[in-house]
């Protein structure tokens, strides 16, 4: 027996009759293994991922169930770092450059209405991902719902689809991260800056969940500072340094000339699959539950801070880059590289000394704080897979310091494709990745409201309470049916652009071409949903036959959920106010 099996920890054992179950302690190994910097932590971890001493007999059902309620990975964020990724985690290129090429699109009326849409959606999609995973903590996140809840083979399609979304876009981050710093100089060739970013943020990956939770609270920290101090510089534009932009005041001039709206109702339309970029990852604090101590304490606040985000950070920041840049200005076409970043242009335009660095320092830090999300969710959701059958079971490997090591690998090596922008068809090679990553997030977002559904459907068909939920979704099911409702009404605007895109097409070749650059994840879906019931030929659960039971973390009846409840009504109204809007 090797070092690793003679750790393990009887405070975790489940008896039945004469049979023991003991389960790994990682608590016993060494601060080094647990933190992954020496050659024992990327030894497998005896028990993690369902290998674990067995010993007397249990029926099939009674192991199930022991090692559902068993973290696959091990417990390593803390609230902080949770908080921070809710509300800060997804502020990356979609804010600080994708908006740019959206306000050359649409104009700044169409960047509000595009983002407010997508903001009302994702409150929705965050209340029921909370709701879920408090009860459900399950290692994947949305995936895991999605075939427990809906349909195995519709599970498999969405999580190939969520894994292939981060993969692709890591290459792409990497690539954004580069050229930003060619900002300050075009000296250095930008396949040595690709690298350079490769190879920081597989040194982060060896830290694990740990590595990754401490950058993005850090990064996102940054990232707050940065966005709240652009938005009082906003506000306080008509007082900028003489000789600048601002220097007088300009009110809403430039919603008269050159106007509100770029391209009227075709520019609406086209910039909501920027918006929909800009919010990715949010949902990330539904996989992150499983790797949090407690999610009942730390997930409800987390979610409410997803309102603050969008109504303090984006929608403010967005209202003041309309009022500040006309969409003519010739800097926001594209919208790849740090020059056409809005933030950097106003402060460019204000003349202000120093801070349009700072910003693009800030935008190369949030391009490797998504990378690393890439690298977090893609290979989370890789290994649930491979937990439930539908990958290689190699990638069920998960090792002492609780990193998923070769699922890892598996992301890290999309990376690579970055370098195809130092060619003349790299153009080409990105617009086909964006292509792929571009409606991903969407079809994501819907699935978790329809898991939501299904969830409340079965919760009462089973003769359960909304009363015995820890958490419950602030528009309850209908929350969810508006959140479903709005992705299919962008999933139709989407489809609108993609057959008549802004600026028209001249033949049926580009009509095409257009077509299945803004679609190409919609039949990529479509076949994975396809391949996945051919192979399984899995039905969509019906309500009486989903399971609620097993992995389930909160066994409160209604009367101790009224009793709980019943105790925080009577703290004082100020304790009531700041619960309400910041935590559970």
């Amino acid at each position: 027996m090797d070092a690793g099996q003679e750790k393990f920890s009887d405070a975790s054992s489940a008896e039945t009759g004469n049979n023991n179950i003991q389960f790994y302690d990682p608590s016993e190994e060494s601060i080094w293994t647990r933190l992954g910097v020496n050659f024992e932590s990327f030894k497998r971890a005896p028990g993690v991922t369902g290998d674990r001493l067995v010993v007397g007999d249990l029926s099939e059902a009674e192991i199930e169930k022991i090692k559902s309620e068993t973290p696959m990975l091990q417990a390593k964020m803390k609230k902080r770092h949770l908080t921070m990724i809710a509300v800060g985690g997804s502020i990356g290129t979609g804010l600080f450059v994708g908006s740019g090429s959206a306000l050359k699109i649409g104009g700044p009326a169409a960047i509000l209405i595009g983002w407010i849409i997508m903001g009302v959606m994702l409150v929705n999609v965050t209340q029921a991902i909370g709701e879920m995973s408090i009860l459900y903590p399950l290692s994947g996140g949305f995936y895991m719902l999605a075939n427990r809840f809906l349909d195995p083979g519709f599970a498999f399609a969405m999580g190939w689809n969520y894994f292939l979304q981060w993969a692709v876009v890591l290459p792409l981050e990497i690539t954004v991260a580069g050229t930003t710093v060619q900002y300050w100089t075009e000296k250095v060739p930008i396949a040595v800056w690709i690298t350079v970013f490769w190879v920081v943020i597989m040194i982060i990956c060896l830290f694990g969940t740990l590595g990754y939770a401490e950058e993005e609270f850090w990064a996102s920290c940054l990232k707050l500072l940065i966005v709240v101090m652009f938005v009082f510089i906003g506000i306080v534009c008509g007082g900028g340094p003489t000789g600048g932009d601002y220097d007088h005041y300009i009110g809403g001039t430039l919603w008269h000339n050159p106007g509100g709206l770029a391209n009227g109702f075709q520019g609406i339309c086209a910039v909501f699959v920027t918006a929909a970029f800009s919010f990715s990852g949010t949902e990330l604090v539904g996989i992150a539950a499983s790797e949090t101590p407690d999610p009942r304490a730390t997930m409800p606040g987390a979610v409410k801070g997803t309102f603050w985000r969008i109504t303090v950070i984006y929608i403010t920041s967005l209202t003041i880059i309309g009022l500040l840049i006309p969409w003519t200005d010739e800097r926001l076409l594209g919208g790849t590289s740090a020059a056409a970043s809005p933030f950097v242009i106003v402060l460019d335009n204000a003349k202000i000394p120093g801070l349009n660095h700072l910003v693009n320092a800030t935008i190369c830090v949030s391009v490797l704080s998504i990378g690393l999300s890439c690298v977090y969710a893609g290979s989370r959701t890789l290994t649930a897979l491979a937990e439930t059958g539908y990958a290689p079971r190699i990638f069920t490997y998960v090792d002492k310091s609780s990193r998923p090591l070769f699922s890892v690998i598996a992301v890290l090596v999309f990376a690579p494709i970055g370098y195809v922008n130092v060619v003349a068809a790299g153009d080409t090679v990105f617009l086909w990745l964006q292509a792929i990553s571009g409606l991903s997030v969407l079809f994501t977002w819907g699935a978790i409201c329809l898991c939501h559904i299904r969830f409340r459907r079965a919760w009462k068909v089973q003769g359960h309470s909304i009363e015995e939920l820890p958490f419950t979704a602030l528009g309850g099911v209908w929350g969810s049916w508006l959140g479903l409702i709005l992705v299919f009404i962008v999933l139709m605007a989407q489809f609108y652009v993609a057959i008549w895109p802004v600026g028209g097409v001249s033949s049926g070749n580009e009509r095409a071409q257009s077509f299945f650059e803004a679609y190409l994840a919609a039949p990529i879906i479509l076949a994975f949903w396809i391949g996945g019931y051919l192979w399984k030929r899995t039905l969509p659960w019906r309500a009486h036959e989903i399971d609620l039971d097993t992995g389930r973390k909160s066994w409160l009846t209604v009367e101790e959920m009224r009793q709980y409840r019943a105790e925080r009504k009577a703290a004082p109204l100020y304790v009531r106010i700041y619960r309400m809007l910041f935590t559970n």
